[in-house]
């Protein structure tokens, strides 16, 4: 760092120390100061910086010294934003409603044991389907009710190896859903 910086009658302030002063004399890379308490002390350059008072600040900035720059308000559309690409296409999680609404037109003859077994068909038919497509996790939408569907669902998922399952996520779908896990490539 040079000595250019740094004139006579400068304000500064000593970078380590709460010592602020005028700059009396330069010599090499050594400033003397005299503080505001009315000591000399000597510095080195790197130690000091220059205290520069609004008037000096404001004189600076009315003059030609500064480069005016305009700022865009909206962004450029060629901007050289970073492109991610992903590998594996992302799905969402394949989600089968088992209400008997869903799945059949018109259930008005039906008594609630064909409407039981009707949902647990589908859903059987679902986790077979899951099974052979490799596809690692799927949602059973059976409402709340009484939990005759819920359970009936549960004690046909225990009886597969291969499956763990839970319920589903509270803040999407409340207590009327399950998530089931197919684990891969168990021998």
């Amino acid at each position: 760092m040079t000595t250019q910086l740094f004139n006579i009658g400068d304000k500064v302030s000593v970078l380590d120390d709460a010592i602020d002063g005028v700059v009396v004399g330069v010599k090499n890379t050594e400033i003397t100061i005299e503080t505001t308490d009315g000591f000399l002390m000597t510095y080195f350059v790197n130690e000091l910086i220059k205290i520069n008072n609004t008037s000096d600040l404001n004189s600076f900035i009315r003059s030609e010294a500064l480069v005016k720059k305009s700022i865009d308000v909206l962004p450029k559309k060629n901007q050289n934003a970073p492109k991610f690409k992903s590998d594996k296409i992302e799905r969402g999680v394949p989600e089968f409603d088992l209400h008997i609404e869903k799945l059949v037109k018109n259930f008005r003859g039906m008594n609630n044991f064909d409407i039981l077994n009707m949902q647990t068909e589908t859903a059987k038919k679902h986790i077979e389907f899951a099974i052979r497509n490799r596809i690692p996790k799927i949602v059973f939408i059976h409402g709340v009710g009484e939990g005759v569907l819920k359970a009936e669902l549960d004690f046909m998922l225990k009886r597969y190896e291969m499956i763990s399952f839970q319920d589903a996520n509270y803040q999407k779908y409340g207590l009327g859903a399950t998530e089931v896990y197919f684990k891969q490539n168990v021998k």
